[in-house]
């Protein structure tokens, strides 16, 4: 293919031009030390298979592992809102690349979307070739597995996209999948963590026609010939429709299916839940906090990660709640809404706390021409973020309520509280980031691709520095043994947030101030060829 050096060049040059280059270094050790920890896993791994004597234990291991492994491709980056680098169709489609071609880079380009799971693969083919009870060509033919996970991953990814591109039906298919993620939830919370039904699944004597039995034979060295039919059969089968969904989606028009319905409505009903803010606060933070307040309920992507976080968030960590008595699931009994409501905070974040400019992209310029202070501009964004926050941790609560989970005022007041602290840390960090690494973000795409390499180095430290005062009050109440320790310690905690973000607040709206002209044109500035 001639053309992906061509593609994969302009990408280059786009970050290289655009992009600031600070921080590389930072970027590189993190990444080391991410990936660094899945290759000490993938190093585990092979020193098991490679040891005869751990033969019995992978042969009934193994099937469930590599089931598990693709459902992490598949179904996590659909968990996370993001599926990783992609081609961006519409830069590309003037050219004349042939399609199959833009579909090869499209396969490359899936194995971003859960690298872990190669690091890991790579480590159990390695370990399976050492093995002296295994044969070398059979474990060498169970990387088909590798392909067929990025193949089917490319026609998921692409039917989801225009599925939820259509305004009409994004949120019904939504939830369409939330109902699909409860299945597995539910058959786990029957019988404890590990059913008949799942046990089927994960045995290694299930039905050989699934592909994870197939890759897992050809590992062993069982029913070779067939086991090798079938992966190839299901790669086929997972090319022909991958190949169909990559075709639609080259001639799909997103923006004519998002606008599809005509022109805008009027609010009608809704019109006094958009004034809301104005009726609290004095214009222009009034009118600013509206402003969010309106965009952010029509932003496709901030739909679903509100959605996500009281669907998915619940549905998740619903397993932990019937795990056997012990430390963990007393924990998770006792804390669900806390986790739900941490988790749900997370799922929020891009668009709440490390990116809030993201959305305005070039329209950010306003903000710098108009006569209202940036400062007042930040606080406006901060406090729709708020507002949202506290409405969903509410829906959460009442989900919670519906469910008939433990729940009572104590773990109610604890839930905010303990939300409250978080808000204010995030907002210190989420700040500082929203203007050091501003980046534009596509309102009407619901799903994301991944965030940027330097962002994803400073999360790296942000999140332990966030969550250290909340584990010190819990580990604080756990030795001391009351709730009022609890309480003290969140209180003291809470005091720290709110100093530490007014200090953040000038600090971001001093340096915006004096390096606008950078954040404006990282706002402004397009992704390349691959959206990443």
């Amino acid at each position: 293919m001639p053309y992906v050096g061509a593609i994969f060049w302009a990408q280059w040059r786009t970050f290289r031009n655009f992009y600031p280059r600070r921080g590389a270094a930072w970027t590189a050790i993190a990444g080391v030390i991410w990936y660094g920890i899945w290759c000490v896993a993938a190093l585990a791994l092979l020193r098991t298979f490679r040891d005869a004597e751990s033969l019995p234990i992978i042969r009934q291991a193994l099937p469930g592992g590599f089931l598990l492994m693709f459902l992490y491709w598949q179904v996590v980056p659909l968990i996370l809102a993001a599926t990783g680098a992609s081609l961006d169709l519409k830069r590309l489609r003037s050219y004349p690349i042939p399609r199959q071609h833009l579909f090869g880079i499209e396969i490359l380009l899936r194995v971003t979307s859960a690298v872990e799971m190669a690091i890991l693969l790579a480590g159990v083919t390695v370990g399976a070739m050492l093995n002296p009870r295994l044969a070398k060509w059979t474990a060498f033919a169970a990387l088909l597995y590798l392909p067929f996970n990025l193949i089917i991953a490319v026609g998921l990814r692409d039917l989801l996209a225009r599925l939820l591109a259509r305004r009409h039906i994004r949120e019904l298919v939504f939830f369409i999948l939330v109902l699909g993620a409860a299945l597995p939830q539910v058959v786990l919370a029957r019988k404890g963590m590990v059913s008949p039904q799942l046990r089927l699944l994960l045995a290694h004597d299930s039905w050989p026609g699934w592909p994870w039995n197939a890759a897992a034979n050809l590992v062993l060295g069982a029913q070779t010939f067939p086991s090798l039919a079938i992966l190839l059969s299901w790669i086929l089968a997972a090319y022909v429709f991958s190949s169909w969904q990559f075709a639609r989606t080259l001639h799909f028009d997103a923006d004519a299916a998002a606008a599809s319905d005509g022109s805008l409505r009027p609010s009608g009903g809704l019109e006094w839940f958009y004034r809301l803010p104005s009726a609290l606060w004095r214009d222009p933070l009034g009118a600013l906090v509206e402003k969010e307040v309106r965009f952010l309920t029509r932003s496709a992507r901030f739909r679903l990660v509100f959605l996500m976080g009281f669907t998915f968030g619940l549905l998740i960590w619903l397993p932990m709640v019937f795990v056997p008595k012990g430390p963990l699931g007393n924990f998770f009994v006792q804390n669900y809404l806390n986790v739900v409501s941490v988790y749900s905070l997370m799922l929020m974040s891009e668009v709440c706390f490390w990116n809030v400019f993201g959305f305005d992209r070039a329209g950010a310029q306003f903000y710098f021409l108009a006569p209202v202070s940036f400062k007042r501009a930040l606080v406006a964004k901060n406090l729709a973020a708020v507002f949202f926050i506290v409405v969903e941790i509410s829906v959460v609560t009442a989900v919670c309520a519906l469910l008939r989970m433990p729940l009572d005022f104590r773990r109610i007041c604890e839930a905010y509280a303990v939300t409250a602290v978080l808000i204010g840390f995030l907002f210190t960090a989420g700040n500082q980031l929203s203007i050091h690494q501003a980046r534009g973000i596509n309102p009407a795409h619901s799903l994301r691709t991944s965030a940027a390499g330097r962002l994803q180095a400073t999360l790296f430290v942000v999140y332990p520095v966030v969550f250290a005062p909340i584990a010190l009050a819990y580990l604080a109440r756990y030795a001391f043994g009351g709730q009022g320790v609890l309480y003290g310690m969140l209180f003291v905690d809470a005091v720290m947030a709110w100093i530490f973000y007014r200090i953040s607040l000038d600090s971001a709206a001093q340096t915006a101030e004096r390096g606008k002209e950078q954040m404006l044109a990282a706002l402004s500035t397009g992704d390349g060829p691959i959206s990443d």
